[in-house]
């Protein structure tokens, strides 16, 4: 178990204070990534029983009033639906953005080393390992992130659709 944390603490060394703030954004986002998971599982379900319940419960169905109240209740399905997949998309767009900066700080490094020892490759090792790791990283982590959010979103419109199918209108 040492050896992992050292490894680990090595690596986020290597890759400067940037990679550090792509850990945390990645975390956040796998955790909203998780909730959203969670959510269908459960209180989704919940969701929807209760509208379709009330909705059968219903007597009428035809008139605009209850039209009104159709659309409510999928509105509402849907809003909690949506809750924090904007912000799971923000974090997507963030991630090869803190990459890139990893890869500014990391060339600093490197053009600081060049100025202070002259070239020394053994110097500027340190600038690269800054400049690439920490792009390395936040492409792996949008990589995921894309994946469970094209999940999350297909299963967000198989859902809203299933509202919209299975709320029926009396003719």
């Amino acid at each position: 178990m040492d050896i992992i944390v050292i490894a680990i603490r090595t690596f986020m060394e290597a890759g400067g204070i940037v990679l550090w703030y792509i850990a945390a954004a990645t975390f956040v986002m796998w955790a909203l990534i998780f909730e959203r998971f969670w959510f269908f599982a459960g209180e989704h379900k919940k969701d929807v029983g209760s509208a379709l319940s009330y909705w059968e419960s219903r007597s009428e169905r035809t008139s605009w009033n209850a039209h009104a109240i159709r659309y409510r209740l999928i509105s509402e399905v849907n809003m909690r639906l949506n809750v924090n997949i904007s912000f799971i998309k923000t974090l997507i767009s963030l991630l090869p953005l803190l990459g890139l900066m990893g890869t500014v700080t990391g060339m600093v490094q490197v053009f600081e080393a060049m100025t202070y020892s002259g070239g020394n490759a053994r110097s500027m090792a340190a600038g690269v390992s800054a400049a690439t790791i920490p792009t390395m990283a936040g492409m792996v982590a949008t990589l995921s992130g894309v994946l469970a959010n094209t999940f999350i979103t297909s299963k967000v419109q198989s859902e809203s659709d299933y509202m919209e199918d299975t709320l029926t209108m009396d003719h």
